[in-house]
């Protein structure tokens, strides 16, 4: 039962019984419904102060002949404070309905198909070839994840996209670099490494004998005009840089549907630039192409230089139309940094310009820089953090805590590495995704804190509780949940389908994270004031069960941000 849902129905019935007024739905007096801080307050409670205007009565009146009208079993006491109306539940009723549709729908519990019939693509990662892939790409990697898991939880079909940096002058460089000093088993065995030297390399000789970057702009002039050889070492550089990014996509549990990169749309530009020249959108300016945007307060898009070549915006345009017409998408989301904000601006006012009212579902989804250790990070200064390194040493950190604090934990191994990846997913989608992060070794790995391993110790320690508990076939009393540790825990699991839906129409995976906390934090104040295996079997039933839709609800939050849920550590 929506108990939310149930109570607004009774609210509008209420409403035309005592004022004969039905402009009210249920659902938009749901949205109305509050929460109180303290659950002396009741468990909802309604405002009245809205409706006074409309019914031109005050406020507590209009309380109190709503509650005079008000008549449902599951309440057990409807309070009139002061122009709200305070709804107190029949809690063993409450206990009971809620338990009853987190086992019916199990790992499903909080999903939905709403979106069925509907696409999503998601734009996230998006690295660069023959470059090692940083701790700077983890933030659009994990919240493009776990928007990927969020929207497939409620039936929408995911289109992950991993949108790769694979065009322009560098890459004819790097095949001249190849070409002189380069061998192919050195690439083979070195992977990225190899062709970052290489590519070091030929910027310093270059710096000695200009022609080199000629000899570089030549070969980048033969990828774009098809040349066999130079697409063949262009395409094989591709792939030893997929074969090391898949590596850490694998430890980070990320996957994508297509690795459609910016050289996938250079035959794709022509009918987008026709449709604006035929629109009278196309502006020449010095010998270049450009969309004039001063009406709208932005500076103007650039889509062709004087020598014709093309910018990202001018792929972004390809890409967007190729998307829309291949995929059909209900919204298509770009997991991009903050800093290109106006360029996504730029893009989307373009596709508005050109009449496609499409555009409304393109939203860029914003996120911080990230610093590691109070430390800005740079690769021109050296500073920089690889990710395959940084979750390598975080599973050695976890596997250290694990030796002091569970000695006796068989394979230890794999549940660091559980823990130790997961203390990294959890720690970059726990504030809001807008927030700068510093990562910290201290916070990330704190099993006490609002952190992965706090949540996943949680998990273990429900799990625990069930194997020692064995089997109960005792019919549950919902009436040992009424206390407030137990009734909180269920509160939270019924705010569940409600979070994720939310997290969704935000695009904000972190929602989901400090669910799992705050819901983590009250299964242990109930685990530790609470005798679980209590001696009555009938209130061990019903605490049981508790504790079993706690475990499915914390496994499927974590699940949904792309971190594991362990039984032991």
């Amino acid at each position: 039962m929506d108990f939310r849902m149930s109570i607004a129905s009774e609210i509008a019935s209420a409403l035309e019984k005592a004022f004969n007024d039905t402009s009210l739905t249920p659902e938009s007096i749901a949205q109305m419904m509050e929460v109180p801080p303290d659950t002396a307050m009741g468990d909802y409670a309604f405002p009245c102060f809205r409706l006074a205007k409309v019914l031109r009565k005050a406020p507590p009146m209009i309380a109190d002949a709503l509650k005079a009208a008000i008549d449902a079993p599951f309440l057990k006491e409807v309070q009139s404070v002061k122009g709200y109306l305070n709804f107190f539940i029949n809690r063993a009723t409450y206990a009971a309905e809620i338990l009853r549709a987190v086992r019916e729908q199990g790992e499903n519990y909080g999903g939905g198909n709403e979106g069925e019939g509907k696409t999503i693509c998601l734009d996230y990662s998006s690295i660069n070839i023959a470059k090692r892939f940083h701790i700077g790409h983890l933030s659009t990697t994990m919240i493009g994840n776990a928007l990927y898991r969020m929207y497939s939880f409620l039936g929408y079909k995911c289109v992950g996209i991993n949108h790769l940096g694979d065009y322009g002058t560098q890459f004819g460089k790097m095949i001249a670099a190849y070409k002189l000093w380069g061998k192919k088993e050195e690439i083979e065995q070195g992977g990225v490494d190899a062709m970052v030297s290489l590519y070091v390399k030929f910027d310093q000789e270059a710096q000695k004998d200009e022609s080199l970057n000629d000899l570089g702009r030549a070969w980048f002039k033969k990828i774009e005009d098809g040349d066999e050889e130079a697409l063949e070492i262009f395409n094989w550089f591709k792939s030893v840089t997929l074969k090391d990014a898949e590596r850490v996509y694998n430890m980070l549990g990320v996957k994508f549907d297509s690795y459609a990169g910016e050289s996938f749309y250079i035959d794709k530009m022509a009918p987008v630039l026709d449709e604006l020249r035929e629109k009278n959108l196309l502006v020449e300016s010095d010998g270049a192409q450009m969309v004039d945007l001063k009406d709208y307060n932005m500076p103007p898009c650039l889509l062709l230089r004087s020598d014709g070549a093309s910018l990202y915006h001018t792929r972004d345009l390809a890409a967007a139309f190729y998307r829309k017409n291949t995929y059909d998408f209900e919204k298509c989301l770009y997991v991009v940094a903050y800093q290109q904000d106006l360029h996504f601006k730029q893009l989307f006012k373009v596709i508005e310009l050109m009449g496609h009212d499409w555009v409304k579902g393109m939203e860029h989804v914003s996120f911080g820089m990230i610093s590691y250790e109070g430390q800005a990070l740079s690769t021109r200064k050296g500073h920089v953090v690889y990710l395959d390194d940084l979750l390598t040493r975080a599973v050695e950190k976890a596997r250290a805590i694990m030796d002091e604090k569970s000695p006796d934990l068989e394979d230890k191994d794999a549940a660091a590495k559980v823990v130790g990846i997961g203390s990294v997913i959890f720690f970059v989608l726990y504030n809001n995704r807008i927030k700068d992060i510093d990562f910290s070794w201290d916070r990330a790995l704190n099993f006490d804190g609002e952190t992965g391993p706090y949540v996943q110790y949680t998990h273990a320690r429900s799990c625990s509780v069930l194997r020692k508990a064995g089997e109960c076939d005792a019919q549950p009393d919902y009436e040992a949940l009424s206390g407030v540790d137990a009734q909180n825990v269920i509160r939270i699991l019924e705010q569940f389908p409600a979070t994720v839906r939310e997290a969704v129409d935000r695009n904000e995976p972190s929602m989901v994270t400090r669910y799992s906390v705050g819901l983590a934090q009250a299964f242990n104040k109930f685990y530790y004031e609470s005798r679980i295996l209590d001696d009555d079997m009938a209130a061990r039933a019903a605490k049981l069960e508790l504790t079993r839709a706690a475990r499915q609800t914390i496994a499927t939050a974590l699940n949904l941000i792309g971190v594991e849920a362990p039984e032991r550590m």
